[in-house]
């Protein structure tokens, strides 16, 4: 199983998961008592429920560079383009934007 830190705004927002049956991204309880904690993206709003999905949900796909940045990363980490969690493990750490992908899969 690997697992994600997402970070937002500098601050630990939740954890996503690839397991044997999918994905699952939860926010943090600590995460949750802020007030006016903003989501990571409008498609996973706060809340303590824990979002299921069999792919990659689309805003976190949605951060994982494309074109001639993809091929780079392709090429150097030695990544299939459809191991889309890994891709989003090596690209999207210092992302563009709020959100920071921090690898803990093998804490």
């Amino acid at each position: 199983m690997r697992k994600a830190e997402i970070i937002m705004h500098e601050i630990p927002a939740g954890e996503l998961l690839e397991n044997e049956n999918g994905y699952v991204f939860r926010y943090y309880e600590e995460y949750l008592k802020i007030q006016d904690a903003q989501p990571v993206s409008l498609t996973l709003p706060v809340c303590n429920k824990a979002y299921e999905s069999k792919v990659l949900f689309p805003f976190f796909d949605g951060l994982i560079p494309e074109g001639w940045l993809l091929d780079i990363a392709k090429k150097n980490w030695k990544i299939n383009h459809r191991d889309r969690m890994g891709l989003l493990l090596a690209c999207c750490h210092d992302c563009i934007g709020a959100v920071k992908v921090i690898d803990k899969t093998d804490e």
